[in-house]
Parts: structure tokens; C-alpha cells; sequence
């Protein structure tokens, strides 16, 4: 059974210890469990579009880091090589769009990554991948609000010169610079996408065809200045790569982040008309609009000024001034002004899913799943969490807490990833029953024969295990309804695949366990060479030998069934997912000690949060698992007593 089956046991004999609960998983559509048991999941209204999708994808992700991200990446790290760089990390975020973009379509649900862990792992990496992201989704909305106060004050001539009701102040005594407008701006955004999810959407279309148009306007004159001096900054004594191959790869590390976002789009699935057809070509078309722009940009600044000669800060800016186009930087904020927007939109927009989504299974209080009748959007969670990030904003500068957010998203990346994995090779076999449904079964509707009422029903906290109540109630019904749905005897043939299975699921673990070691070892500093070296044969030695074991094992046939089918199909499994992991893995383990102390105190508290109130509230909490295949004949069957 191996990993994936591990939680068939998880409600144990409680149901309500630890592991029992970490491991348990629920199905793709999980509202229709509630459908089943008579209540009712409010749902988002489905009116996204391809094009939506698009603008969505490319607004969160193209923000105002780009037009500053090449200068210090080019002057420090890649020289002319930039665009090189940028080549790079576009590829290594492919690797995870691929991963998205299956999941996506087979789980169309709002949640995005939370949401396809629960299916795949398990609840409590499910509530930590969550927990992660409502952190990056917080403190990156609020960073980027910030963020747009000294661009906007430009327009009006300088921060001195905006009105008083807006501009930064300082509190005496406690050292706290308080900024109003970037406060005010996460209210309006907040505003907006309460207001509906194609009227919010629109905006995003809006700010970002204007952000787009600033990067043309960047490649187009830029390029022609380039020609009129003769692409002076590729004319250079220390060649295309000044620091190396290893400055290069380098700095595709650092420019990664400037691709994270289009997961955003994951997180409106359950808005979106035609999911599989329309999401996988959203996150591929945005993340390849948004790659090619940035090479062409790159292409164009470091040919315009030699990379040592560029400005830090502002090097479009002084780019342009350095040609004699100082008026260009009127354009240029502009651009760096609707990204900046689109990217606030863009971190506001998934949270309030997020939690409605954890609401719905019952990690949160069920307020946060509530939906707006007329505007069907989550409101509460709307305001709250924009009341939340407005706060922030107004009272912390959160630009030491940055490189925080790239946690949520790179746990995110990976989690994804081992999903897909799972998915192919070991695929969750057995669904939940909803509480109601057992007591439907073991209900005078359903009378066992004489030699089935000797066993008496065990409620999961009782002695028997879930699965084995599973068993119970599965032969019961069989024999209620003259038919067997569990033969005693497994045949030869079920042997072989559970076999196939555990092999499949530890191989899995151990890829992962390899990647980590692999990582680690190559990352952290001062330790002995001959530690390093040692810890780096071993876990490649295990990450390799297990992506063999992978690739030589035959997927499941269950996962041509799991979830909708019809939708997009990640290529190249085992080794594009396994790629994808080490890829994510080397950049979370590089985050830095303090980013890692800090985030862990975050974690902490969402650990004890899952402890003392998500555990014990979730959905599944009394559930009996049961296998997939005899699933529906039970709904059938409790539909027909019902009737």
C-alpha cells in the first residue's frame, strides 16, 4: 500500500491521533460529500475566461521587480548574460507550470496547492503548504503596497510633495514610519474584487495591458537606440559571461522569483468556465509572455549601457537618461506603477480562496467559507484579510520580511510536484464516507443478517480502525444487497499491484529524502570537504537510484480515472517532477538562516493553530475510508434508502 495507502489506517483506532490525522486525505470534489449528506457547498460563479485567466497570470507575475531586478542581477552576477539567466529560470518555472497544469485540471477546485496536497499527501502538509502561502500572500501584498508610495509620489513630484492625508510619517519615540497610502490602496483593491471576480479581473486586464505596454515601449525604442549605438554593451574586452557559467547560473537563481505568480491562476479554478481546456493554456501562455518579455528587456538594457555602467536602482531609467531620453521616465514609472498594481491584485486575490478553502474542510472556522449571494465571491474573507494586510502595510515596513514570501510558494512548487508523482504511481485508492453516511448504513434501513449482526458497529473512536470498520460496513452492504464488493481472497493479480505500490511510494520517498541530503550538503557552508563531499554521493546516490527504480516501475491505470479527466497530462514522469523538486529544494535550502528562523516561528504558530482547532474541527474527522471502487455503490445504495 506504501505511502499513499499509509493513511488507509490513518483514522486509526481514535481517529483523532496525530498521525492518523496528518495522513488522512480527502477526495477531488470534496463538496459532494456534503451534497451526499444533505447539506449544501456554496460555490463560486464560473464566468472566467482564457483571456482572464491570461491577465491574471501575467499581472501577478510581472511586477515592478523587473525594473529593477536587471540591473543589480546584470552588475553583479551575469553581465550581457542576463538574458541567458532569464532563459533558465523560465525553464526551471515551466517545470512547475507542467505540474500545475495537470493538477489543475483534474482538481478544479479553489485552493490551488493547499488543495491538491490534501488529495495527494495529507492533511497536515496540506495545512503547512496553506499556512505558508497565507504568509507569502500577506506580507508580499503588503511589501508591494509599500512598495508603491515612492512610484506614485513621483507623479507628483516627489514624496515631499504628496498630500499630507498620504504621505509617510514617523511616530517619535518608537521608530515607526507609518504610510497611509499603501494602506488606502490595499482597501481599494480590497473593495474591487469584492465587488465580483469578472469586475476585479477586468482591472487586471486593464492595469496589466498598461504594464505590458510599458515593457514594449522598453523593447521597441530601447532597441532602437540600441542600433544607433551599435549595441555597445555586448562590445566588451571580458566577453558574454564576465563572471562565469557559474555567475550565470547564479543569477537564473536570483530571477527566478521574478516568475513566481502564475500559480495565482490555480487559485481561480473553480471561477474558470471550461477548466481543462482554459487553465492549462492560461499558466502556459502567461509564463511564456512573461519569459519572452523579460528577455527581450534584458537583451535590450545591457546592450544599451555596458552592465558595470548600470544605475542599481533605476537602470531603465538611467538607461534611457544616458541617451538623452530623461522625459522616457515618465512611461517607465507608469509601467512600474501597473505592475505594481496587478501584482497587489494578485496577492490579495487567492488569499480569501485559500481560506475558504481550508474552511470548507473545517482547518478554519466555517465563517471563511461563506460566499456572497450576489456577488458570489467570498466577501468576509475579503475584507478581513485586506483589512489585515492594510494594517500591515500602514504600520511595518515588511521589506525585511521579503525574502519570506518565496517560502509559501517554493513549498508550494514542490508539494505540487510530489503530487503529481503520487498521482501517477500511487494514486489515493479510497475515499472518505461522511459521517452521516455510516449512520445510514448502520441504520434500521439496512438490517444485517443474523450472522452479521454479531459484530456490532464500532464508532472510529472505538476498537476497531477505520479501514477495518471500512470492511465491516462494505461486507454488510454487500450482503444487504446480494452482492460482494470485497472478495476474501486478493488475487494474484492485486498482490502484484500492491506490491507495484509500495515499491512506487517508498522510491518516492527516497527521491525526495535524496534530493533534500543532495541540497543541503551542496548548499551549507563551512562544514569539512570531505563531509561535503560524502553527504553529496549519498544522497545522489539515493536520489538517482530511486528516480531509476521510478522510471523502470509502471504507473498506476487508476490515474487515467483519478479526478476529471480529459485535461492536460504532465510529460516526462518521473523525471520532469523529480526535476522540479530538486530545483525548488536547492532554492529553499539557499533562503538563508534568517529567513529560515523566521519562517519557522510562522510554522510553529500554524502547527499549534492545526493542533488545537484544525485537527479537531476537520471534516474528516470521523470519516471511514473505503475503497474508490465501491464508493459510488455505496452513494447509490444510501441515495435509494434515502428515496
Amino acid at each position: 500500500m506504501g505511502v499513499a495507502d499509509m493513511q488507509s489506517n490513518g483514522n486509526g483506532n481514535e481517529g483523532f491521533s496525530f498521525r492518523s490525522c496528518v495522513f488522512r486525505r480527502k477526495q477531488v470534489d470534496s463538496h459532494r460529500v456534503s451534497s451526499h449528506s444533505g447539506g449544501q457547498t456554496q460555490q463560486l460563479a464560473k464566468i472566467l475566461s482564457v483571456v482572464d485567466i491570461i491577465a491574471i497570470g501575467v499581472g501577478a507575475t510581472i511586477g515592478a521587480g523587473v525594473y529593477i531586478l536587471v540591473g543589480t542581477v546584470a552588475r553583479e552576477q551575469t553581465g550581457p548574460a542576463l538574458t541567458v539567466s532569464f532563459f533558465i529560470a523560465g525553464i526551471a518555472a515551466a517545470l512547475s507550470a507542467f505540474c500545475y497544469a495537470e493538477l489543475v485540471c483534474r482538481c478544479p477546485s479553489a485552493g490551488s496547492a493547499y488543495h491538491y496536497t490534501y488529495i495527494c499527501i495529507g492533511e497536515g502538509a496540506a495545512w503547512l503548504v496553506g499556512w505558508a502561502l497565507i504568509l507569502e500572500y500577506t506580507i508580499g501584498g503588503s511589501a508591494i503596497a509599500r512598495g508603491l508610495t515612492p512610484n506614485l509620489a513621483l507623479f507628483f513630484g516627489g514624496q515631499d510633495n504628496l498630500p499630507s492625508y498620504l504621505a509617510r510619517h514617523s511616530i517619535p519615540g518608537l521608530g515607526i514610519v507609518v504610510d497611509p497610502c499603501a494602506a488606502v490602496l490595499i482597501l481599494v483593491v480590497t473593495l474591487l474584487l469584492c465587488i465580483g471576480i469578472k469586475e476585479s479581473s477586468f482591472a487586471q486586464t486593464v492595469v496589466t495591458t498598461v504594464n505590458v505596454f510599458g515593457l514594449l515601449f522598453i523593447i521597441i525604442v530601447g532597441g532602437y537606440l540600441a542600433f544607433k549605438t551599435e549595441w555597445i554593451g555586448y562590445e566588451l574586452p571580458s566577453g558574454y559571461f564576465p563572471f562565469g557559467v557559474n555567475g550565470m547560473l547564479a543569477g537564473s537563481a536570483v530571477v527566478f522569483f521574478s516568475f513566481i505568480g502564475f500559480d495565482v491562476v490555480a487559485s481561480t479554478a473553480e471561477e474558470v468556465k471550461n477548466p481543462q481546456r482554459d487553465l492549462p493554456l492560461g499558466i502556459g501562455v502567461a509564463l511564456s509572455i512573461c519569459c519572452i518579455l523579460y528577455m527581450l528587456v534584458s537583451v535590450v538594457i545591457v546592450g544599451l549601457v555596458p552592465y558595470y555602467a548600470l544605475d542599481p536602482d533605476t537602470p531603465i531609467s538611467s538607461a534611457f537618461a544616458s541617451h538623452g531620453m530623461q522625459w522616457a521616465v515618465y512611461i517607465i514609472t507608469t509601467g512600474a506603477v501597473t505592475a505594481l498594481c496587478a501584482s497587489l491584485m494578485g496577492s490579495l486575490l487567492p488569499q480569501p480562496r485559500m481560506f475558504m478553502a481550508m474552511a470548507r474542510d473545517g482547518l478554519l472556522p466555517s465563517f471563511f467559507s461563506d460566499i456572497s449571494e450576489r456577488t458570489q465571491v467570498p466577501v468576509k474573507s475579503t475584507v478581513i484579510i485586506g483589512i489585515l494586510a492594510a494594517a500591515l502595510a500602514f504600520v511595518m515596513d515588511v521589506s525585511q520580511l521579503a525574502g519570506m514570501v518565496s517560502v509559501g510558494t517554493l513549498l508550494a512548487f514542490t508539494s505540487v510536484a510530489v503530487s503529481v508523482l503520487i498521482l501517477r504511481y500511487v494514486p489515493p485508492n479510497e475515499v472518505p464516507l461522511h459521517p452521516s453516511l455510516q449512520q445510514l448504513i448502520d441504520s434500521p434501513s439496512l438490517q444485517f443478517n443474523s450472522d452479521s449482526q454479531d459484530i456490532a458497529y464500532q464508532n472510529p473512536k472505538g476498537s476497531l480502525s477505520n479501514y477495518d470498520l471500512s470492511q465491516h460496513l462494505l461486507d454488510n452492504i454487500g450482503t444487504s444487497i446480494g452482492c460482494t464488493l470485497l472478495p476474501k481472497h486478493m488475487a494474484q493479480g492485486e498482490q502484484n499491484e500492491q506490491k507495484r505500490r509500495k515499491i512506487a511510494a517508498w522510491n518516492i520517498a527516497l527521491v525526495c529524502v535524496g534530493v533534500f541530503v543532495l541540497a543541503s550538503a551542496a548548499s551549507v557552508e563551512n562544514i569539512p570537504s570531505i563531509l561535503r563531499f560524502t553527504l553529496c554521493t549519498v544522497g545522489g546516490a539515493i536520489f538517482l537510484c530511486s528516480l531509476i527504480v521510478l522510471a523502470c516501475l509502471a504507473q498506476d491505470n487508476a490515474r487515467h480515472s483519478f479526478g476529471h479527466s480529459g485535461g492536460f497530462v504532465c510529460p516526462f514522469v518521473p523525471f520532469l517532477p523529480v526535476a522540479c523538486i530538486l530545483v525548488n529544494t536547492y532554492l529553499l535550502v539557499n533562503l538563508g538562516a534568517g529567513t529560515w528562523f523566521r519562517v519557522s516561528i510562522w510554522l510553529l504558530i500554524g502547527a499549534l493553530v492545526y493542533l488545537f482547532y484544525g485537527r479537531t474541527h476537520s471534516s474528516l474527522k470521523n470519516a471511514v475510508y473505503v475503497p474508490t471502487a465501491h464508493a459510488e455503490e455505496i452513494y447509490r445504495t444510501s441515495s435509494d434508502l434515502l428515496a
